[in-house]
């Protein structure tokens, strides 16, 4: 059979349900009534309003967690965690290459270094022995991040850090529901992402699990740590003793009623949503395992925010070939995921921070002048430029998607592995 890329007749000549749009977002009357309730009642911002604290009750009880502190987005829920730790200028937190951007800005805002650890070659990301490696005497937090719905070894990596009093933040903006994968030996060895590090942090943006457009979500069993967040999200402002007086340094990341009100709604649906992403890539798995030179995710404790694939490129060529090909059937595929990883995109390379001083990169306040090359991270550098494929996996694809994307993908993997 031809290939689309050779003149052949492309599998799919019609758009897959997508998240930009409704066609693959769950929405409904729920959603328009509950904002028309909020504009009724015309107090539209937190302060005074209801809305931003149900979901923040209902989120943490949703999480078996006694406190979450609403925010504007899924970055700012990493700044709110990175900034509860309250490092030092220079200090270092240890993060993944393959990751949002918004990851390290949480860093860099704070004046802290992101250090970057290296990755599994499968999952893409951080292990116990990556960022054991990575470790200094100036790290005050890890953060791990559940990349495409996929659990990290948190708890290997907690261990690890507890030992050495460094706070583990969980980037779960890609990972509603997903379990963590527990140690073995003990008793309370699985739960979900978010719950077994020190702080969790979650993403509404507009492509995540459940979206309000933008928004954010932090949780944590400590009430320190949230006492801290809720003031940083709000200037430090102690609202609660009627001053008008600021603490100390914080932002204005004050989730909107309206916001807040729609949140409410899509947290009802996000259990469906996740068995249906999670029911997508138990089919495309059943299509797709045994091909040669092909690695599917594992289903274990996986929440698919995207489906991710590992291409062998001795049998298969590199990423960027085989998805070039499958792009070109029709298919939503990204090759690599990233154009680069992140620590080497210019803003770290070229120091672009505050104005031309490269703070806090700099020695001082760093502890050694911070410079990110090609190189520093091996596996993560592979995954994207060979290895790594990912698909976009919606909980509106119906059987006929999903068995588009399983004999697209079959068919490209013929046409490489017979040429």
């Amino acid at each position: 059979m031809t290939l689309a890329r050779d003149g052949g007749t492309p599998v799919r000549d019609t758009p897959f349900p997508t998240f930009a749009d409704a066609s693959g977002r769950t929405f409904g009357p729920e959603e328009v009534a509950a904002l028309a309730d909020v504009v009724g009642r015309g107090t539209l911002w937190r302060v005074g309003g209801v809305e931003v604290a149900a979901l923040e009750r209902e989120f943490a009880a949703f999480l078996g967690l006694p406190h979450a502190v609403a925010s504007t987005s899924g970055t700012a829920a990493l700044h709110l965690a990175v900034a509860a730790v309250d490092p030092e200028p220079g200090d270092e937190v240890v993060v993944p290459p393959i990751t949002d951007f918004g990851t390290v800005i949480a860093v860099l805002a704070a004046g802290a270094v992101p250090v970057f650890a290296d990755v599994d070659p499968v999952t893409g990301c951080l292990t116990p022995e990556t960022v054991e490696a990575a470790i200094t005497d100036r790290t005050r937090a890890v953060i791990v991040v559940h990349l495409f719905g996929g659990p990290a070894p948190v708890d290997g990596i907690a261990r690890i850090c507890r030992a050495r009093n460094v706070t583990v933040i969980e980037d779960c903006a890609q990972a509603y529901l997903t379990e963590s994968q527990g140690l073995a030996g003990l008793t309370d060895s699985r739960g979900l992402a978010g719950t077994r590090g020190d702080i969790g942090c979650f993403s509404l943006q507009q492509s995540k699990h459940i979206t309000a457009g933008d928004g954010g979500l932090t949780v944590t069993a400590d009430p320190h740590l949230a006492g801290r967040m809720r003031l940083f999200a709000d200037k430090g402002w102690p609202r609660d003793t009627n001053e008008r007086t600021h603490l100390f340094l914080g932002f204005n990341y004050r989730m909107t009623e309206l916001v807040g009100a729609v949140a409410r709604v899509q947290l009802t649906r996000l259990t469906g949503v996740v068995d249906a992403r999670r029911a997508v890539a138990r089919r495309l798995n059943d299509g797709l395992d045994g091909l040669p030179g092909l690695t599917t995710p594992t289903l274990d404790g996986h929440s698919f925010w995207l489906y991710p694939l590992v291409v062998d490129p001795a049998v298969l060529g590199t990423n960027r070939e085989f998805g070039a090909a499958l792009v070109a059937e029709g298919l939503p595929v990204t090759p690599g995921y990233l154009d680069r990883p992140v620590h080497l995109v210019p803003a770290l390379t070229e120091r672009r921070t505050f104005g031309t001083s490269g703070f806090p990169l700099t020695s001082p306040p760093a502890s050694r002048d911070m410079r990110y090359a090609r190189g520093d991270c091996p596996v993560a550098e592979r995954m994207i430029d060979e290895t790594l494929l990912v698909v976009a996996c919606n909980e509106r694809f119906t059987d006929t998607d999903v068995a588009d994307l399983v004999e697209g993908i079959t068919k490209v993997h013929a046409a490489f592995t017979t040429n």
